[in-house]
């Protein structure tokens, strides 16, 4: 294996590394986003409940105040989750980039031996060519 093909296979693996991250960043997200959901929900069940429970209103506000302190918590770590994922995106873009690079630079440098190589063939033949021409032939012709 070539220079090249080691150093494509090490920003393969880093590109693969970096989508696992992102991926993990994003389910974290969606968790995040799920719970707040479900908080919503439960906040919406409750009110509902408390409609129906007169005697239930009493602990309404205690209640509240213990969601509304946890739907800040929740967003404050969507938020973070949301910085991070940018992060981690923009990491993967790098990863990419230079993965690209790499087979540009492979790329390229395969033409240039497949060029050389061609170049050479030419002038072994032409050097074949001037060797049967300037050898004297048979018969005198």
């Amino acid at each position: 294996m070539s220079w090249e093909q080691s150093l494509i296979r090490i920003a393969e693996y880093e590109v693969e590394t970096r989508q696992k991250r992102l991926a993990e960043v994003v389910a974290r997200r969606e968790a995040a986003e799920l719970s707040l959901l479900m908080l919503d929900a439960e906040i919406e069940a409750e009110v509902a409940f408390i409609r129906t429970e007169p005697l239930a209103a009493f602990h309404q506000s205690g209640y509240m105040s213990g969601c509304k302190e946890r739907r800040i918590r929740i967003l404050t770590e969507i938020d973070l989750i949301t910085a991070e994922e940018s992060g981690a995106r923009d990491a993967l873009a790098e990863a990419f980039e230079s993965q690209k690079k790499y087979e540009h630079v492979a790329a390229g440098m395969a033409r240039r031996k497949a060029q050389d190589a061609a170049r050479r063939e030419a002038a072994e033949l032409d050097e074949l060519g001037v060797r049967q021409a300037s050898r004297p032939r048979a018969g005198g012709f």
